[in-house]
């Protein structure tokens, strides 16, 4: 009777199919929120940056704050999963998120839209981490797969849309500041659904967070983000000087503290025992190579087909569509058959080989090649894509404590933002001094005279005619080399997946002691339904087998020791 009383509180049963959809639906909606509100960007930019008077190095640093932003904050945010409410956190996401876009879009200057896009990032580190974390919390591995599917199939929904979207908007009257308007409408639905089905149970836990380590975080990867994508630039620094010395010496003396406070104070932002073992090191370094090719081509491609093929915004959009397609199938597909085998790294493996394989073939195009071939070499890439993104963090969330979820999946996903960052920016770096390489030998070759800023300017509206094609043929000339760059780097995530130890996809949500086990091999459970007065000592062996804390889900023998307790108290009342 008293050992009844004294367990701890738990449904009788694991959430179904349906109820679990409806937790996901305001929370599918904030993550498209945020989805479409990124990427209907992407073919605006070089309106933008042509309206700003922008350059191809603020181009890339459009896109590298934002993604800067990601990576420094999504650490932050995953151990505030662990210690607040998560619905509350990522509600607080959406209206930050808001407030960057509204910011962006009366942007006036380029150092002001830098700005705006920081705040979005901070918020989309925010959404990224705790989305997987409020995922892996609910649900069990072995069928988490099937619902990260779902997540993958809205992240591509929105990729696809808000290029199109975003085209259309730049091609009205509305202009390109309706882009980050729009989502405002978007995200105030999104927070009224989050608070109608979104219902988690919040366990207060000391709050404790690592202030020091999230500085130190934050500093070293932005001063060596900053010293890559302007080193080489004739107007900045030249690779070897004394700038490149200070701001790389200074950044890894950063890292290099980080990783001593780290390993000594109690609530690291970067749990060292956690992104030290096999599974997780290898996936944050395929994280690492996947961010590169995912943030990567988005970022170029779209200019491309602005830049260098002459596309309008919406046709732009409309052009990207073979790269999205191929991202929804592989992630819908190899959720549905990951959720139905329990077998993951086989479709790491096939994912790793597609992404090289489209990245090897997209270094092969110029200003001239046959779009049909270009859709055809996205698409593969995007299939890679699919089969790589949320199958790394489903491989990693196997391997750790429930209570360690919300840190793991943020780690997973800060790599893959600091792959994106480092790669845009680096990119970036590469197709400017292209471009300008490109352009001064077409100019020559014209007899056209050059100045020092040749090829430094987004700005192609205004140039005459035989100029503006002799840009456009080096931006598109440009654009190969830096896919090839990217194929080569993903070699690396083919290596690291290759070394992945493959571990049986667990049905519970938290890892299950052998602890549980009798000696005799046999679970509490079977235990008590051997030997009916014994359901007490059976739950106190399953509760300390480790419940899952704050997500009201149990494992089966749980629940199977709950309802026998409960019968047995009913049948005690009714004697």
């Amino acid at each position: 009777m008293a050992a009844t009383t004294e367990m701890p509180p738990a449904p009788a049963v694991v959430m179904t199919h349906r109820q679990i959809m409806e937790a996901l639906t305001g929370l599918l909606a904030a993550f498209f929120t945020a989805i479409i509100s990124s990427t209907i960007v992407a073919n605006a930019l070089p309106t933008i940056m042509s309206e700003l008077n922008g350059t191809q190095t603020d181009f890339a640093w459009v896109i590298t704050a934002a993604l800067l932003a990601n990576a420094a904050t999504t650490p932050i945010w995953g151990k505030l999963a662990d210690l607040f409410n998560k619905k509350v956190l990522v509600q607080l996401s959406i209206v930050i998120f808001v407030a960057g876009s509204v910011m962006a879009g009366l942007s006036e200057t380029i150092p002001l839209l830098l700005t705006a896009r920081v705040i979005q990032g901070v918020a989309m580190g925010g959404l990224t981490a705790l989305a997987m974390a409020i995922i892996g919390s609910i649900i069990p591995p072995r069928d988490r797969g099937k619902y990260s599917g779902y997540m993958g199939a809205v992240m591509a929904v929105g990729t696809a849309g808000g290029p199109l979207l975003g085209g259309f908007i730049v091609d009205s009257p509305l202009g390109w500041r309706w882009t980050f308007f729009v989502c405002v409408p978007l995200a105030i639905i999104a927070l009224i659904l989050l608070q109608v089905t979104l219902k988690l149970p919040h366990v207060r836990r000391p709050a404790k967070i690592d202030w020091l380590g999230s500085i130190l975080l934050t500093s070293g990867v932005s001063l060596l983000l900053i010293w890559v994508s302007f080193a080489g630039n004739p107007d900045y620094y030249d690779w070897w000087s004394w700038q490149t010395a200070a701001m790389v010496g200074g950044g890894v003396a950063l890292l290099a503290l980080l990783v001593l406070v780290e390993s000594k104070v109690s609530q690291p932002i970067i749990p060292l025992k956690i992104i030290s073992q096999r599974t997780t090191a290898l996936a944050i370094l395929a994280s690492i190579a996947v961010g590169v090719g995912m943030f990567g081509s988005s970022a170029f491609l779209g200019q491309y087909f602005q830049v260098a093929r002459g596309a309008s915004p919406t046709e732009a959009g409309l052009l990207t569509l073979p790269m999205i397609a191929g991202n929804l199938i592989g992630s819908v597909v190899s959720g549905q058959l990951i959720s139905r085998t329990g077998k993951w790294k086989r479709y790491l493996v096939a994912g790793s080989i597609l992404l090289i394989s489209g990245l090897g073939l997209t270094g092969t195009i110029d200003h001239t090649t046959a779009l049909w071939q270009t859709g055809v070499y996205t698409a593969i890439l995007g299939i890679g894509l699919g089969l790589l993104m949320q199958n790394l963090v489903l491989a990693v969330q196997n391997t750790v404590r429930a209570s360690d979820i919300g840190t793991a999946s943020a780690s997973v996903a800060f790599f893959r933002s600091v792959g994106g960052a480092i790669g845009v920016s680096v990119l970036g770096a590469i197709m400017g001094n292209r471009v300008k390489e490109l352009a001064t030998e077409g100019l020559a070759a014209a007899g056209i005279p050059t100045t020092g800023g040749a090829g430094a300017s987004m700005d192609l509206k205004d140039l005459p005619e035989p100029v503006r094609e002799i840009m456009r043929a080096a931006y598109g000339d440009a654009t190969a080399q830096i896919f090839m760059v990217s194929a080569i780097i993903g070699v690396v995530a083919l290596v690291a997946i290759l070394f992945i130890k493959e571990e049986p996809l667990r049905r519970t949500v938290d890892i299950v002691s052998p602890a549980a086990k009798n000696d005799d091999g046999g679970s509490p459970a079977a235990t008590a339904a051997i030997n009916p007065s014994a359901p007490a000592a059976a739950a106190t062996a399953v509760a300390s087998a480790g419940p899952v804390a704050g997500t009201g889900i149990v494992d089966l023998d749980r629940e199977f020791v709950e309802v026998l307790s409960q019968q047995r108290e009913s049948q005690r009342r009714g004697d």
